[in-house]
């Protein structure tokens, strides 16, 4: 089964909370503070990679989570940072935030983007020692990880894509053409998702073909799965749009799908176009095709039954493929590692600090709920002592 489009949460690592430690040793009664800072949470990253062809391996795995930051220990030890996660997805997915926001687009060979940043750890007790004030009894808790739903879809990174409508023989073309094997019948709708094969020329050079479920009218309107199918022809370089000849309304067809793209937009109907008239050894005559577009490079007439015109095809494909367009100068370049935050973090009005007799709250508290929810987070256990401003409170669930 080929999954294109997934939803999943992610969950950065909660910090570690600050070490609240006095020295003690023999010879030293009155050390000083000496608790180490806790560490950072740990970040989620997804990472393209071109081995994946699909979603499929993070189906099953809807709440993903990075680990949380070690505590700060006595001696000024800090707390480890969280262990990190990193999923891969294939080359070409796009990232979405609830909102349908496009957070990034990884289209490019490693490209990465995090989206979901660890937590700060919390500071230790040694952090707050100053010369007025030499036993902080306190140390700051850490903060918690971001928390991300998140809906991911593929776009397929292919040189050229087959496009046409249902039994023209575009998967029995992509099998003459590649290296792939998708599966082939005499009826329609035989192929149910995309698959991607490579053309290899004769000097070794390659090309990336995909083969796109066949298209049906109204399909820019999401019919029969228009939308989805369509959204896998918007990186192709070059459509070959995949027609059959033997039925001797080629120009019908054509305009039939070449309209589905043009209301589907994404610039298909401007990409440059091969013709190719499929099911050749059906007539006796070649099949006419009197269409006069720009956007046609060529037209080929082939039979995917007996291999005629496919070796004029390949030569084709790659003369007539366009080159990736390379950044011009002063255009900025898609980087290789993005930082995701959506919108700036509410900066708290207060910080929770951990005690030896429990948890102190400074600046202005939240409201009762918000503030429940933090020092559970916090650690918090029933009967601890919990000072709010001049208030101490004896926590209750």
């Amino acid at each position: 089964m080929f999954h294109d489009r997934l939803s999943i949460v992610v969950r950065s690592g909660r910090g570690g909370d600050g070490g609240l430690s006095f020295r003690r040793e023999k010879y030293v009664p009155k050390g000083g503070p000496d608790g180490g800072d806790g560490g950072h949470g740990g970040d989620v990253t997804l990472v393209s990679d071109p081995a994946l062809r699909d979603l499929s391996s993070l189906r099953g795995r809807k709440v993903l989570a990075a680990g949380r930051g070690g505590n700060g220990r006595g001696g000024r030890r800090h707390g480890a940072d969280g262990t990190p996660i990193e999923l891969a997805v294939p080359l070409g997915t796009q990232v979405l935030d609830d909102q349908g926001e496009l957070v990034a687009d990884l289209a490019r060979l490693g490209a990465r983007v995090v989206v979901a940043r660890g937590g700060p750890g919390g500071r230790g007790n040694a952090q707050f020692a100053t010369p007025t004030r030499q036993t902080p009894r306190f140390a700051e808790t850490g903060l918690p990880g971001e928390s991300r739903s998140l809906d991911l879809r593929l776009k397929l990174v292919a040189d050229a894509a087959l496009a046409g409508l249902p039994n023209a023989g575009k998967s029995s073309l992509l099998r003459r053409l590649s290296n792939a094997t998708p599966k082939v019948a005499d009826y329609p709708f035989t192929t149910l998702q995309p698959v991607l094969g490579t053309v290899e020329s004769p000097s070794g050079a390659q090309l990336t073909v995909a083969d796109v479920p066949g298209l049906i009218e109204g399909a820019s309107e999401g019919i029969g799965l228009g939308h989805e199918f369509l959204a896998h022809l918007e990186r192709a370089r070059l459509l070959v749009h995949v027609i059959d000849g033997s039925e001797g309304d080629a120009d019908v067809r054509f305009v039939t799908i070449d309209r589905e793209l043009s209301l589907y937009g994404a610039g298909l109907d401007e990409r440059p176009q091969i013709i190719v008239l499929n099911k050749a050894d059906l007539t006796p005559e070649p099949a006419s095709f009197d269409v006069a577009d720009p956007r046609i490079l060529a037209v080929h007439r082939v039979s995917c039954a007996t291999g005629a015109g496919i070796a004029e095809l390949k030569l084709a494909l790659f003369a007539r493929c366009p080159a990736a367009a390379e950044p011009e100068e002063g255009d900025p370049e898609l980087p290789e590692f993005l930082d995701y935050h959506p919108a700036p973090p509410k900066r708290r009005g207060y910080r929770i600090l951990r005690t030896d007799r429990g948890f102190r709250v400074t600046g202005t508290p939240p409201e009762a709920e918000e503030l429940d929810e933090v020092l559970r987070a916090a650690g918090v256990r029933r009967g601890a002592l919990v000072e709010i401003g001049d208030e101490e409170l004896e926590w209750q669930p």
